[in-house]
This record gives structure tokens, C-alpha cells and sequence, in this order.
């Protein structure tokens, strides 16, 4: 039974004002755990949840038939990622972001703490989709394992991967609990809790996207680390999506839709923590409200996929007749095939991805230079690179355009911050 617990908070810390060292009340969450409980979904819930999951198998089906698949999948494994880190405050636009990756690519050092912590965030996201093969079995090892991928390099390094031991919690003051918004479960009671949720996001009773959203309403709950929460809460979704069987050729960028609706996100999440039983009205209409909202984010995104993969084709289409049309087989022709997953690289890793030798792949980087698909960009004082402007600002366009309620910020302004369009 789920239900808020009164605790004593006696923290007596030196250095900090009266009032920060005084002893106060504050209340624990304790939620009801997930694997024994029954979920009923009104119709149109389970209306929203068909839709989104019918789009989700359209698709993926789509996708699959694609003949550089993996290109557009890292596109929007990569703009999912930094979604969910903008979520949290960590704001970095597509170009300085992958020109941070090129400069780690090469040995040198990342000197952009944002850009390196988000691209800690891709690193988990990636372990963890590649990991988890469908039909495979989500453990607790492999979410203590994207935990601490995320925060590798950071200075909060050493809590990678562990679970907390101290008494967290989300608002109000820094130095204790006691005007906090939400207070989640105590430390003693964490690991029992994330071993629920780990048997809930192995069973298969319920519809793909509920249960994702419910494990992660479940997992924010929780706040089972002293950070990183809320990126390795949203790289679970993926995780439990890639089990069941769906999305196994792209990831749903369904983070650049929740940052836009942050408001309604957070409001979705709280609704899902009631008091009582979980067969209760409150327990049932919280659950109900969170996973429409998912399930309309979901499909809101694919759409926005959708239309972004057209595009990306359009513009490979175009930049091979630019190209004077390459045969097949040609180092030029698989480099425009393989763009997508790296739009800004060096000959080196043009050679890896195509498959062909520096020389060819020198040639073929030199034909795409003088077509103006790639200009040459210098990542440091000693290395060049190239970047492919026009995928980048599509890139760009993609998280401006989700984040607009109209999907056009021409049409209405963004909810959030969003790199800008360049001149």
C-alpha cells in the first residue's frame, strides 16, 4: 500500500544558518510495488495506446526496409539523448556537440563539460540499446551499468552505478528535506524497490508503451541515485521497448516531446504517486492520465521521425546528383549513405564507417567538398575534419520543430530553449 511516511530530519551541519540546522518534519513517499499490482486502462486510454504502439510497428517495419538503417538509428539515438540531457538543464546545440565528439574521437582532450556530459548520456543510451536484445531480460546490473556510463568523466564520477545511500530529495532547500516538493523512498527500502521494478520490466502482461511508462513514472519515484536520475529513468523506456520487440531498427526521440511539454511531464509523473491502495479511484486515474500523455508523446514523435527520415532521404537524393551520381559501390556513394550517424567526421572515420581505403575514402571526401555536401572545419590547431552543414541544420530543425505545440516555430514559439536556425 502506497502512503507518505513522517520522518525527523536532525541535520546539524556546521557552517550553515539557524535556520538550515534546525530540526524539522518532512514526509517520505513509500509507492506500492509494481509487480503484483493489476492495471485497468479506460478506453481511450487503451485507444491512445493501440494508436502509438500501431505507429511504433509502422515504423519500425519502414525503417527496416531501408538500406542504411543504422545512419538514421545513431541520428535519433543522438537526438533522443541530448533531449533527455536538455531535460535537465544540460543544453548544447547538434553542431558543438558532435564537434566535441570528433575532437574525443581524435585523443584530444573535451574541454565543454556540457557537451562531454551528454555525450556520456549517448554512451549509456547506446550500451545500453545495444545490450538488451529483444526478448532479453532487463537486470538491475545493466541499469547500475547505464548509470555509471552517464556520469563517467563528470565530477560526480565515483557515484556511477551506485545506489544511493543518504536521504534525497527534489525542491526546496539544498541544506534539507523539509520544504522539499517531493521526498523520494528512503535509502533501506531503495534496492528492494528497484528489484520490483526490474521484475515488472520483465513481464510481458501489459501493452509495451504502459509498461514503459509505468516503469519509468516508477524509476523517477524511486530517485535511486544521488544524480542522473531522470537520464538513465528515460534511457529505461528504450530499454523495456527494445525487449518487447518494438523499435529494434530506431529509437523513439520521445524526449524532445516531454522536454517540450515539461510542465505536463512532471504533472504526469506526480499523478502516478497516490496514497492507499492501488486498486484506489486516485491510483487508477493517476496511472490512466500519465501513460495518454506517454502514449500521445510517443506518437507525436514518431510522426516527427517520420517526416525527418523523408527529409534526410530528400537530401542524400540531392546530394548525389550534386555528386554526379556515384556509382553504387563507391567510397563517395557509401559516405552519403553513412552521413547521417556522423555528420561531422575526419577521413579516418569516413574510411571506417564506408568500409573503404584512406585513399579511396581521401578521394571521395574531396568530391563531396567540391559538390558542397561537406566543408572542412578545424576541431583543433593540428586536425581537420568536415561536417555536412545542411544534415546538421536538419538536426537542428528536428528539435526546433518538436519543440513547438503546433510542430512549427514559425506557426507558434517554443516551449524551451532551442538551438537557433543558421543565417
Amino acid at each position: 500500500m502506497a502512503r507518505f511516511e513522517e520522518r525527523l530530519w536532525e541535520g546539524n551541519f556546521a557552517g550553515l544558518t539557524r535556520r538550515d540546522r534546525r530540526p524539522c518534519r518532512y514526509s517520505v513517499y513509500l509507492p506500492d510495488l509494481l509487480s503484483d499490482r493489476s492495471f485497468i486502462f479506460d478506453g481511450d486510454v487503451a485507444a491512445d495506446l493501440a494508436d502509438a504502439e500501431a505507429e511504433l510497428v509502422r515504423l519500425n517495419t519502414r525503417v527496416e526496409a531501408l538500406s542504411d538503417t543504422e545512419a538514421l538509428a545513431r541520428l535519433l539515438l543522438r537526438a533522443e539523448s541530448v533531449a533527455s540531457s536538455r531535460i535537465e538543464g544540460l543544453v548544447v546545440g547538434g553542431r558543438r556537440l558532435l564537434r566535441a565528439d570528433v575532437a574525443r574521437q581524435m585523443g584530444a582532450e573535451v574541454r565543454d563539460v556540457t557537451a562531454r556530459e551528454v555525450l556520456a548520456n549517448i554512451d549509456a543510451m547506446v550500451w545500453g540499446v545495444e545490450t538488451v536484445e529483444p526478448g532479453a531480460s532487463i537486470s538491475l546490473d545493466i541499469l547500475l551499468e547505464v548509470h555509471r556510463r552517464l556520469l563517467a568523466g563528470t565530477f560526480l564520477e565515483e557515484q556511477g552505478g551506485r545506489i544511493r545511500t543518504s536521504q534525497n530529495w527534489i525542491g526546496g532547500s539544498s541544506y534539507n528535506p523539509c520544504s522539499a516538493s517531493f521526498v523520494p523512498p528512503p535509502p533501506e527500502v531503495v534496492e528492494g524497490l528497484l528489484e520490483d521494478l526490474v521484475t515488472f520490466c520483465n513481464d510481458d502482461g501489459l501493452p509495451a508503451l504502459a509498461q514503459a511508462a509505468i516503469a519509468h513514472a516508477q524509476f523517477e519515484t524511486i530517485h535511486p541515485f544521488v544524480d542522473g536520475n531522470g537520464r538513465t529513468g528515460r534511457v529505461l523506456i528504450h530499454l523495456i521497448l527494445r525487449r518487447r520487440g518494438y523499435a529494434v531498427n530506431f529509437l523513439v526521440p520521445v524526449s524532445l516531446v516531454l522536454a517540450t511539454w515539461a510542465e505536463d511531464y512532471v504533472t504526469g509523473l506526480t499523478a502516478t504517486r497516490f496514497e492507499g491502495e492501488g486498486t484506489s479511484a486516485p491510483a487508477h486515474n493517476g496511472i490512466n492520465r500519465w501513460v495518454a500523455l506517454f502514449a500521445t508523446a510517443c506518437r507525436r514523435a514518431m510522426e516527427d521521425a517520420d517526416r525527418f527520415e523523408d527529409q534526410v532521404r530528400r537530401l542524400q537524393a540531392n546530394w548525389r546528383q550534386r555528386a554526379s551520381n556515384p556509382r553504387r559501390d563507391s567510397a563517395a556513394r557509401r559516405l552519403i549513405d553513412a552521413l547521417p550517424s556522423a555528420p561531422i567526421l575526419t577521413v579516418a572515420t569516413a574510411a571506417q564507417l564506408t568500409g573503404r581505403s584512406f585513399q579511396a575514402t581521401n578521394q571521395a571526401v574531396q568530391q563531396l567538398l567540391n559538390a558542397g555536401v561537406l566543408t572542412q572545419i578545424n576541431v583543433d590547431r593540428r586536425n581537420r575534419a568536415f561536417e555536412a552543414p545542411e544534415l546538421i541544420e536538419l538536426f537542428t530543425s528536428l528539435e526546433r520543430q518538436l519543440s513547438s505545440p503546433a510542430g512549427d516555430t514559425l506557426a507558434s514559439e517554443p516551449f524551451r530553449p532551442v538551438p537557433r536556425r543558421q543565417p
